[in-house]
C-alpha cells in the first residue's frame, strides 16, 4: 500500500498533532523544495493521513505558509540582556545569522514555483517567520534607552531595523552566516552612532 495515501496513525491530537504536521512539512520542503511539497508527502513524513492535512489546509500553499509561520515560533536563541545595547544587538544579529541563513537559502533556490503559485514575495514569507520576534531588537534598544546609552528622540523604526537588514542583505547576497567581525562592524559603525545622545 502507497504510504503517502495511507499513513499509520497516531494517537497525537489538537496542538500537539497540528505541530507534528508543520514540523514535517518545513523538513519536506527543507529536503526536497517545493517541487515535492505536496500534502500527500508531508501526511506520509508526519505518520498521519491525507485527509487530516486537508481538513486544516486546502492546499499547499495554505501549508507552506503555516510551516513558515510555525518555524518562526520556534526561537533561535533566549533574547539576550547583555547590559549594553552593543552585546545585545551583537548577539540578536549572530543568532539570526548563524540560524536562518538555512531560510535564505531556501527562499532564494528552493522556492520558486511557490512564488509563481501564490503570488506571494520573499518580504511576505519573511513576515510570517518573524512575527513574533519583531520587537526583539525594539526591546534591546528600549533597554539602552533606560541605561541612557540611547536618545529616545533618535528612536526610529528603520533604524531599529537596519542592522538586521544589513545582515539579512548580505545573507542574501552570499548565502553564508555573516562573520563575527561584519556584524561587530554593522553595530558599531552603522547602528550605535545613530542612537547615540548627542554631545
Amino acid at each position: 500500500m502507497d504510504s503517502t495515501t495511507e499513513a499509520p496513525r497516531t494517537r497525537r491530537r489538537g496542538a500537539a498533532l497540528q505541530a507534528a504536521i508543520l514540523e514535517a512539512a518545513w523538513e519536506q520542503l527543507v529536503d526536497r523544495g517545493y517541487g515535492e511539497f505536496t500534502l500527500e508527502a508531508v501526511a506520509a513524513r508526519a505518520g498521519t493521513s491525507r485527509s487530516v492535512l486537508y481538513r486544516r489546509w486546502s492546499s499547499r500553499v495554505e501549508l507552506l505558509r503555516a510551516a513558515v509561520e510555525h518555524q518562526g515560533t520556534i526561537p533561535v536563541s533566549d533574547p539576550p540582556d547583555t547590559g549594553s545595547l552593543r552585546g545585545d544587538a551583537i548577539a540578536l544579529l549572530r543568532a539570526m545569522s548563524e540560524h536562518r541563513v538555512e531560510l535564505m537559502v531556501l527562499f532564494q533556490t528552493r522556492l520558486g514555483g511557490f512564488f509563481d503559485e501564490s503570488g506571494d514575495s520573499p518580504a511576505d514569507l519573511r513576515r510570517l517567520m518573524v512575527g513574533r520576534r519583531a520587537g526583539s531588537m525594539h526591546d534591546a534598544v528600549a533597554r539602552g534607552v533606560e541605561r541612557g546609552e540611547v536618545e529616545p528622540g533618535r528612536v526610529t523604526d528603520r533604524i531599529v531595523n537596519l542592522p538586521g537588514d544589513l545582515v539579512r542583505h548580505q545573507m542574501a547576497m552570499t548565502l553564508q552566516p555573516v562573520p563575527v567581525a561584519d556584524i561587530e562592524e554593522i553595530v558599531d559603525e552603522c547602528f550605535l552612532p545613530l542612537l547615540a545622545p548627542r554631545a
